[in-house]
Parts: C-alpha cells; sequence; structure tokens
C-alpha cells in the first residue's frame, strides 16, 4: 500500500523482491548484503527473485518478482532495511552516467 501510495501509477512498473527470502534474517550484516545485491543486480542486469511467493494476496498485485530471477537493465535501485526496534534505513543507489 505504501509503495502504491508513493508511486501511484509507476508502482506496476517498479520490480520488489526480497533478499531475506533466500538467505534468511542475518541480523547486523543484512544492510552490507542488499548493498553488494544491489550492486551486482545493477552490474548483471538481473533481479534476483523472491522465493516461495506462491499464494500472494490479492492486494499484493505489484511485481514481487515471484521465484525467477528477470532479466532487465537497471539504472537505479532502492534498498529498505527494517530491523528489530524500528530500526529503518533507505538507500538509493544509481548508476552513474
Amino acid at each position: 500500500t505504501a509503495i502504491k501510495s508513493v508511486l501511484g501509477a509507476h508502482a506496476r512498473k517498479v520490480a520488489i523482491n526480497a533478499t531475506k527470502s533466500m538467505t534468511g534474517h542475518t541480523l547486523g550484516a543484512s544492510g552490507g548484503l542488499a548493498l553488494v545485491v544491489c550492486a551486482l543486480s545493477m552490474k548483471h542486469s538481473k533481479l534476483h527473485p523472491t522465493i516461495n511467493l506462491d499464494n500472494p494476496d490479492e492486494g499484493c498485485n505489484l511485481n514481487y518478482v515471484p521465484n525467477t530471477a528477470q532479466e532487465r537493465s537497471i539504472h537505479s535501485v532502492l534498498s529498505n532495511s527494517f530491523g528489530f526496534g524500528g530500526t529503518n534505513g533507505s538507500l538509493l543507489f544509481s548508476k552513474a552516467d
């Protein structure tokens, strides 16, 4: 709902995935791991999937990159990290022109 609220009609064009679906919760390493995954996604033009997303709720109707990687040109990625106790951080990475 938040993604749809912020991005409006563009939300359906954005790919959303969860590294945690493949690695589990890595506690303090999750932000660093997300950085590496984002950089590799941009370098290789490939988005890793959110695995085991077989029966999403009907309200989850965006592109959650379910179960299979997607190849696409990637110029920017947004990494959101939400931790225990309300620790939250978001980083936007973009390729240099």
